[in-house]
């Protein structure tokens, strides 16, 4: 019998991410690389070819997740706005995407909630505020207003993690009233 063929490696490095969100957002930041291994359907070895250390793997996860945010941020662009402040309403438009459920907003709160007790994270975390800073500051849009819609944007999109998220209507309300105010900046 001819043998299956496997996962491929990104595959298996994705179920790695994956399975380690999964386990730190429930178990904490103590679970353990078998664990793990276990979760993703690869022994601790397996892992360890992709990550050397659970340090390597806590800061994969963590940068995944920023750069995930960040691909969403870009796949919101309007490629028809070359107005000042394009990148701020597309950053409005992913942080009020409302085709998530408010259960894996809340999943992945606490789990960006565990990673950013470690030094490490959260000084990547701080990196990649610091750089959407500067690029939100270069948007061409005052600062005063580049700070109250970025500040209403992540307060509404992190309501969730309370258990009372915006309904559909009010965050495309809301959405839209912070996306005018970088319009009539």
């Amino acid at each position: 019998m001819p043998r299956k063929a496997g996962r491929g490696p990104e595959e298996t490095r994705r179920a790695l991410l994956d399975a380690a969100g999964s386990v730190i957002r429930t178990r904490g930041i103590s679970a353990s690389l078998d664990d793990i291994a276990k979760a993703a359907g690869v022994s601790k070895g397996g892992l360890l070819y992709h990550f050397p250390a659970k340090d390597a793997l806590v800061r994969a996860l963590a940068q995944d997740i920023l750069d995930t945010y960040r691909a969403e941020v870009q796949a919101a662009l309007d490629p028809a706005d070359t107005a000042p402040g394009r990148l701020t309403r597309a950053y409005v438009r992913a942080s009020l995407d409302t085709s998530y459920d408010e259960i894996a907003i809340r999943e992945n709160i606490a789990l960006v909630a565990q990673l950013i007790s470690i030094p490490e994270i959260a000084e990547l975390a701080r990196a990649d505020a610091e750089q959407w800073n500067e690029e939100l500051r270069a948007d061409g849009l005052p600062d005063h207003v580049v700070t109250l819609v970025i500040a209403a944007a992540d307060g509404a999109s992190t309501a969730p993690l309370w258990g009372v998220g915006l309904e559909v209507t009010a965050a495309r309300k809301l959405e839209q009233q912070l996306i005018e105010l970088t319009l009539n900046a």
